[in-house]
């Protein structure tokens, strides 16, 4: 069987890595969480939908284009601690077309709760239900 043939095979959550292609940058969180960064509107659909799991969280600045963000939840919380949250939504600001201005509001929801209508072009998702976090660009090297 071929990595297109189990589609399991294909994923290597950690790295974000699908289909042998990195899709996303990763970032650890100070609480050990892991945090990816979708890279393109291709790959925002890829993480969210191939890598994300329904118990992962999601998050992308509202209102503007952006990647996608997920942060693995593979310790099954039911909500990310605060360090890591903030990182996250930050990271939101800063892989998004608000990078160069100040606080924005970033929604944040689990997986289970993003959809994608058909035709829907590529990185565009409805959410079904959510909270905002107010967040500043992450000033990255």
């Amino acid at each position: 069987m071929t990595d297109l043939e189990d589609p399991a095979a294909a994923v290597d959550r950690a790295t974000g890595r699908y289909r042998g292609r990195t899709i996303a940058r990763r970032f650890d969180s100070p609480d050990g969480f892991v945090i990816l960064v979708g890279k393109a509107a291709d790959d925002n659909d890829a993480l969210t939908f191939r890598i994300g799991r329904p118990d992962d969280f999601w998050l992308h600045v509202a209102g503007e284009s952006g990647s996608h963000v997920i942060v693995l939840n593979d310790a099954d919380v039911d909500r990310l601690p605060r360090a890591t949250r903030d990182l996250a939504a930050a990271l939101a600001a800063r892989y998004s077309k608000a990078k160069g201005g100040g606080w924005v509001s970033v929604h944040l929801c689990q997986c289970r709760d993003v959809s994608k209508r058909r035709g829907a072009p590529a990185g565009e998702v409805q959410l079904r239900r959510w909270d905002s976090v107010k967040a500043k660009p992450a000033q990255i090297d």
